[in-house]
């Protein structure tokens, strides 16, 4: 009996089977599944099954069930929408249109007027004028946040943060595209820099660098300094805040949603708290925020200076007798050369504060050093008020504080050679 031979068909993708050849693509980026379509009939089909591009729109542009049940589109479709419209920005947008959901959303029930106080996003044409009118081009994560919001009015409190002291009041609001085109720098010592935020107050801005110049990165965000040494007014000294806009406005937020900084008065205070730096005596607990004051320090001559928030707090399960009054204080400050200074005095802030079970006192004060670190810790002497005779100590805990990495000024660096 004769064998009979018998030949396979050949494997081509067309008579591949739907589902492997739909798990392959899901693996695929958006680039690639685009490519697809123009590969054969098939995969074109395939390349356009709706779930595929749903991983792609929550990636790339957030976009819930919710948002596609209003829009009554298909994934692929509110994707293609979506990416003719920001699609420049696809590597930035998810970042920053999360930091903006996230801000929105901690700060709606806690300060209402700082959210209803943001702009509506800029148009391309917008940001488009105010690059030929600098005569630079924007960064392109400044240009995708100013997309989603042009900035906030000018109002009090700013967005960016507020800090108060008894003489001391800054708060800045995030400037739009408009008001930040008038305010960019030709002039020496802050070339091709923009404005990002203003203090109506102080006149404090954060900058943001165009482009590189006068020893600067490009997209670096900075603080001003001048150098109060020089003659030379191109001598500004700068404290560095970030390394590109989304690096400055992500991280801020993250301080500000995880609760890092506090809301006091329907104010954000960009106070930092180290969970570490808490003491407890007895009843009562001690804890330390700090902050640094751009506005009031300066590298040349070196003068750094900080603020800092105590809160003094007593445990509410205290017996009533454990009632007690602050007397007096006492510090021991150190400097980054291992220079030690003793301070001792009556209160705290010219007040002699009664803590009781359950009751929180707080108070704000400052401190300066001549090198750009420091450390504080001492104590704080109580009386009973029932046992006005009976005094004891709470220990507050060592607290550091330090400047921002800072750059000198290209102008000084060029005299000294």
């Amino acid at each position: 009996m004769a064998a009979v031979e018998t030949e396979s068909a050949p494997l081509t993708l067309e008579s591949l089977p739907t589902d492997p050849l739909l798990l392959i693509l899901s693996f695929l980026d958006y680039r690639d599944l685009i490519n697809c379509c123009y590969v054969s009939r098939r995969l074109s089909q395939l390349s356009s099954h709706d779930p595929l591009w749903r991983r792609h729109c929550k990636k790339y542009w957030l976009i819930s069930e919710e948002e596609k049940t209003q829009k009554n589109q298909c994934w692929k479709s509110l994707f293609i929408d979506t990416y003719s419209d920001v699609g420049r920005y696809i590597d930035h947008y998810a970042a920053i249109k999360k930091a903006w959901d996230d801000l929105k959303k901690y700060l709606e029930p806690r300060c209402p007027r700082m959210v209803l106080s943001l702009k509506e996003g800029a148009r391309e044409e917008d940001l488009d004028a105010v690059e030929a009118q600098i005569g630079c081009k924007l960064p392109d994560d400044y240009r995708c946040s100013y997309r989603i919001h042009n900035g906030q009015k000018l109002v009090v409190p700013g967005l960016l943060g507020s800090m108060a002291l008894s003489n001391h009041y800054r708060s800045e609001d995030l400037l739009d595209v408009d008001t930040a085109a008038g305010g960019f720098q030709q002039r020496q010592g802050l070339k091709y820099c923009l404005p990002l935020t203003f203090c109506i107050h102080t006149g404090l801005s954060q900058y943001i660098a165009v482009e590189a110049a006068e020893g600067r990165n490009k997209n670096e965000v900075f603080y001003q300094c001048p150098d109060q040494m020089a003659r030379n007014p191109a001598a500004i000294d700068m404290f560095i805040i970030g390394a590109t806009f989304t690096d400055w406005f992500t991280s801020y937020v993250n301080n500000v949603v995880s609760g890092g900084f506090p809301i006091i008065r329907d104010q954000i205070f960009r106070y930092v708290h180290d969970p570490e730096c808490v003491a407890t005596t007895g009843d009562i607990t001690v804890s330390v925020s700090t902050s640094f004051l751009p506005e009031l320090s300066s590298v040349h001559p070196p003068h750094y200076f900080f603020t800092y928030r105590i809160r003094i707090e007593m445990s509410k399960d205290a017996l009533p007798e454990k009632a007690c009054q602050l007397d007096s204080r006492y510090w021991r400050i150190t400097n980054a050369k291992g220079d030690v200074e003793e301070v001792q005095g009556p209160g705290v802030v010219g007040e002699f504060p009664i803590i009781s079970p359950g009751r929180v006192y707080e108070y704000t004060s400052c401190t300066t050093f001549s090198t750009t670190s420091g450390y504080m810790e001492g104590y704080y002497t109580f009386h009973f008020l029932y046992f006005k005779d009976k005094i004891f100590n709470v220990a507050i805990p060592r607290f550091h504080m330090a400047c921002p990495t800072f750059r000198v000024s290209i102008a000084r660096l060029h005299y000294l050679q």
